[in-house]
């Protein structure tokens, strides 16, 4: 009987904290719906509204909240009213972040370009300048698409820092470079590795040499040196015999580079290694030729 009793409260107990969980939800959902409805007719109060300096006070204060794209509606709306007066520069500004804190930043970008046509002078122009080079940057897609924007973003830094050369944003923009130059190291790294798993080692080996030299900075240098080396040796041992000596030459070649720009290096061994290759390679070759001509 205790049990059943227990049970009994139990399921009394159940009953009542559901019946009050959909309350409470009830509740809130009607609050929420409430907030809605009040803020849809305060902004159709605010959008309708022909007092254009309270329009502007009320973008201005959903900007304040960041409710951006409530705030950019309303100043392109009054882009007309003010255009020309003191209060326009401001406006324009405004604008053109809501669209970069809303994430267009193609958008932003042209509005901020924008800003500095008319308002070149400003002492807002330094920022914006900044800005607008910004945006490239963060348009700066995945790796295994085009990087035009990458490459637009490091030009319009570097143009940033000779306009402004004592700007405090220098620095950053500095970095801003660097991580672009990184990024697309990592592509053309990418593209060469894959040359070389492929099979197609001339290929190969021009990637390799590219990156060599586009990026002498690199702390992976000497791997792509070796590479290169490698990936000519595996083109060479590939080819027609009329011009394996030729191709083995050049593997040679790759290799005095490789000493000649990293002497110290751990990798010195193996890049030595295919040299031997390719100088006992020249001397087989050269061999059979002297064997082939006695023997006519």
């Amino acid at each position: 009987m205790a049990i059943c009793l227990f049970k009994d409260i139990f399921e009394l107990f159940t009953l009542i904290l559901h019946s009050f969980m959909r309350f409470i939800k009830l509740v809130l959902t009607s609050a929420l719906l409430l907030v809605v409805v009040s803020s849809c007719n305060k902004y159709n109060k605010v959008t309708k509204s022909k007092d254009y300096e309270y329009k502007l006070k009320m973008a201005d204060e959903y900007y304040g909240k960041g409710k951006y794209k409530i705030a950019q509606q309303l100043y392109e709306e009054l882009f007309p009213v003010f255009k020309g007066s003191v209060k326009f520069e401001e406006l324009y500004f405004k604008d053109a972040y809501c669209f970069y804190y809303m994430k267009s930043f193609a958008d932003a970008e042209n509005l901020f370009k924008g800003f500095l046509e008319v308002f070149p002078n400003s002492t807002k122009a330094e920022e914006v300048d900044y800005m607008r080079s910004y945006c490239f940057y963060r348009q700066s897609p995945k790796l295994e698409l085009e990087q035009v924007n990458t490459v637009r973003a490091m030009g319009m830094m570097q143009t940033f820092i000779n306009t402004h050369p004592g700007s405090e944003r220098n620095k950053e923009a500095s970095e801003i470079i660097d991580k672009c130059r990184a990024k697309l190291e990592q592509k053309e790294y990418r593209s060469a590795e894959l040359y070389y798993n492929m099979g197609q080692y001339r290929a190969a080996a021009i990637a390799f040499t590219n990156l060599t030299n586009n990026y002498p900075e690199s702390l992976k240098g000497e791997y792509y040196k070796v590479k290169t080396v490698k990936a000519y040796y595996k083109f060479a041992r590939l080819s027609v015999q009329e011009k394996q000596i030729e191709r083995f030459e050049k593997v040679i070649g790759e290799y005095q580079d490789f000493v000649d720009r990293y002497p110290e290096s751990k990798l010195l061994k193996e890049a030595e290694s295919f040299s031997h290759l390719s100088q006992n390679q020249i001397k087989a070759i050269k061999y059979e030729q002297t064997q082939t001509s006695a023997k006519r």
